[in-house]
């Protein structure tokens, strides 16, 4: 070993010695401290400045990325897929079928091309191959759903002349995609329409110069004219019924284009002229109420001697051609699919998408909802009723996220219960009746959504 050293004196004494050719002294041993080396890497120096670098971090961040990235976002569809493919290769066999996969759950496009890739996938491996109808021995229809907790995915065979077999997975969707979703702030305005000591059941407003309003009683229909800012009462029709009517009544308005409107009553039907001097005629009938929007194209069933919908539906929703009695329905527009939601009588809100069925409980709405169109968030929300046994009632504005309803703005008061709300045939707006609690009249209210800062 070569000792560099210009300074003869800087050497320690033992190599002092062995320049020296003298023997070395014996070393007592006597315990010494050693000053720290200045610039010397200890395994805790170099440890703790690895900790305290932040390209440590990002080189640790990435590796986990790619170590971790193809089973979170690649795979995680793979294991259901399989088990589905399963289920539909044991029914088909191996062949040729016409495969169409539709989205009606939250899941984005992204991750539907992935488990499109891996059932195809998946069922080829099992001798079952894709191909275009017109080549296809059986169809195999799928769903992607969801409930709060799992995602529901459901396949539909038809073979032949066959009966369609129906085979179905559900498995556990993480626990951060059922957490409710922050809504942006809505605001609901209201405008008085009209107050009568009678009962109102709903009213309409008719676009025009000059404007009309009808309005449904239980005994009379309405027909005012705006005037100079106000209404006036053009005429008042009596509505003509051979049965007494049950004691919480209920009743429908629809506008017409080849008419005015008809009216639905429980077990009474109402249909009106088209001349200028309004005439009705009125009959027994047990037909179906229009439900939702003039657009919707759903009816209900009413029990004539109660004050909820049978649950029966005309023509029906997807496969779904009934559900659970309820009081009042509204429906969501989504990009493949339309959800229902029905304000049940059993106290619970069920969910429709036309093949699955989700019951929602614990919400705080009333029997009396209605679904608005407008420019803030998602584009739908649900106007729904307290239900509070006070005096005063009051109506909130609810986004359907991931099928959770989350609160999207402040309850709205009435100074009174709610005894009906509907959406407009527009879907633009809702109208609202409730009956004052200091003037015991019932006050008939139009119901708009706007964004709120």
């Amino acid at each position: 070993m070569k000792i560099w050293s210009r300074d003869p004196q800087r050497l320690s004494p033992s190599w002092q010695f062995l320049r020296s050719h003298e023997p070395m002294p014996k070393r007592e041993h006597k315990p010494v401290y050693n000053a720290r080396i200045v610039h010397m890497f200890t395994p805790d120096m170099f440890t703790l400045r690895m900790l305290n670098s932040a390209r440590f971090w990002h080189v640790v961040i990435f590796l986990l990325v790619c170590l971790y990235a193809p089973v979170v976002f690649g795979s995680n569809w793979e294991g259901p897929a399989a088990q589905l493919a399963q289920k539909i290769a044991a029914v088909t066999g191996p062949g040729a079928v016409a495969l169409e996969l539709e989205n009606r759950s939250s899941l984005g496009q992204s991750d539907v091309e992935a488990i499109r890739r891996q059932l195809m996938n998946s069922l080829a491996a099992l001798g079952v191959h894709s191909v275009s109808a017109e080549q296809a021995a059986a169809t195999v229809q799928i769903w992607l759903s969801e409930n709060p907790q799992n995602y529901v995915w459901v396949a539909e065979i038809h073979q032949g002349n066959n009966e369609p077999v129906v085979v179905m997975l559900a498995f556990p969707m993480p626990a951060e995609k059922s957490a409710e979703r922050p809504a942006a702030a809505l605001k609901i305005h209201k405008v008085l329409l009209w107050t009568d000591d009678n009962r109102i059941l709903d009213v309409a407003l008719m676009n025009g110069n000059p404007q009309h309003m009808i309005v449904l009683e239980a005994d009379n229909i309405l027909l005012l004219t705006l005037q100079s800012g106000r209404w006036q009462l053009d005429q008042a029709v009596p509505i003509a019924h051979f049965h007494p009517w049950p004691r919480d009544m209920c009743g429908r308005l629809a506008l017409r284009k080849d008419h005015l409107f008809d009216a639905y009553l429980p077990g009474v039907f109402c249909r009106s002229t088209g001349a200028a001097a309004l005439a009705l005629n009125c009959r027994d009938s047990d037909d179906p109420w229009p439900i939702g929007t003039g657009d919707s194209g759903l009816s209900g069933f009413f029990a004539s001697s109660r004050n909820f919908f049978t649950g029966a539906l005309s023509p029906g929703i997807g496969k779904q051609t009934a559900t659970a009695p309820f009081y009042s329905a509204a429906f969501i527009p989504r990009d493949q699919y339309t959800l229902w939601i029905f304000a049940g009588a059993d106290g619970q809100v069920h969910l429709l998408d036309g093949l699955t069925v989700q019951i929602v409980r614990r919400l705080d709405w009333g029997s009396d909802i209605a679904g608005v169109h407008s420019r803030c968030g998602s584009g739908w929300q649900i106007l729904a009723a307290g239900n509070s046994d006070g005096p005063g009632d009051s109506v909130k504005a609810f986004e359907i996220a991931d099928r959770q309803a989350v609160p999207g703005s402040e309850p709205l008061e009435f100074s009174g219960p709610v005894t009906a709300l509907w959406t407009e045939p527009s879907g633009n707006a809702a109208v609202v009746v409730s009956r004052n609690a200091e003037t015991r009249k019932y006050e008939a209210y139009r119901l708009s959504i706007a964004c709120g800062e």
